[in-house]
């Protein structure tokens, strides 16, 4: 029977993108090709903590939130969810959980794509930009191994792939697609310039820039944030389930 690593699952409200404050159920899988200098889920990537769990264990799990909760909605999350061949395909995680009636969003840095496509109704894609590497100091704080630090390192080396993040605008037309950019500052504005000019296809209704750190951001850092997208037509996004419970797992 198929099965697959998960760090958690759980129902809460979607705190991020389109679909902010919508309630669902999340499967969060175990394990990531990248590692986030400022990733909020370190046991499912720096230090995957992992139960294996079959589809049949999940899809009944995602049901019951149905039935017993109301729950229309069922998030794959990570870590990378698309590092795993299970999700995909007629018999994967994603079609089962939509045979059931469940709205599926998959939430992926854009990296990798698994051999079957998984038929997500929302392709929730976070490209990772510079901040996201981390330093020397952070990658030992964190228990990284000194080869994913610094420039050139494994992660910078991973976290952009060009061809991956076209495919995903192709295959997943809008409104069934978000990109997400977590900005630290306003310096990050250029590079994710220079990322969109790279793409083809996508609109400015598909762009969010969601505010880096897992407190609730200041009024002034909103609102510089918030000023871009008004000039430029793209979204603010705010992150309601760290306003609502703070970093905590299982929001």
């Amino acid at each position: 029977m198929s099965a697959v690593p998960v760090a958690e699952t759980f129902v809460s409200v979607q705190g991020e993108g389109r679909l902010t404050g919508t309630p669902s159920w999340f499967v969060r899988l175990s394990g990531c090709n990248l590692r986030c200098a400022w990733c909020d889920t370190p046991y499912a990537s720096w230090n995957p903590e992992k139960a294996a769990r079959t589809l049949d264990d999940l899809v009944g799990e995602a049901r019951r939130a149905r039935d017993e909760r109301g729950v229309r909605h069922a998030v794959v999350t990570g870590g990378e969810p698309m590092m795993f061949a299970i999700i995909g395909g007629r018999a994967g995680l994603v079609s089962r959980l939509r045979d059931h009636g469940l709205h599926v969003t998959i939430e992926t840095a854009g990296t990798i794509r698994p051999p079957e496509d998984a038929p997500a109704d929302l392709m929730s894609i976070s490209p990772k930009l510079t901040n996201s590497t981390p330093t020397a100091s952070q990658a030992s704080a964190g228990g990284i191994e000194p080869a994913w630090a610094g420039a050139g390192g494994r992660h910078d080396a991973r976290r952009l792939n060009i061809p991956v993040l076209q495919s995903l605008l192709d295959d997943y037309p809008a409104p069934g697609r978000q990109l997400k950019f977590v900005v630290s500052d306003g310096r990050d504005l250029a590079e994710i310039d220079a990322l969109l000019s790279a793409l083809r296809g996508w609109t400015n209704d598909d762009v969010m820039l969601m505010p880096e750190g897992v407190t609730v951001p200041t009024p002034q850092r909103r609102q510089e944030l918030e000023a871009i997208c008004t000039q430029r037509g793209w979204r603010y996004c705010p992150r309601l389930h760290i306003e609502l419970f703070g970093n905590v797992r299982g929001t």
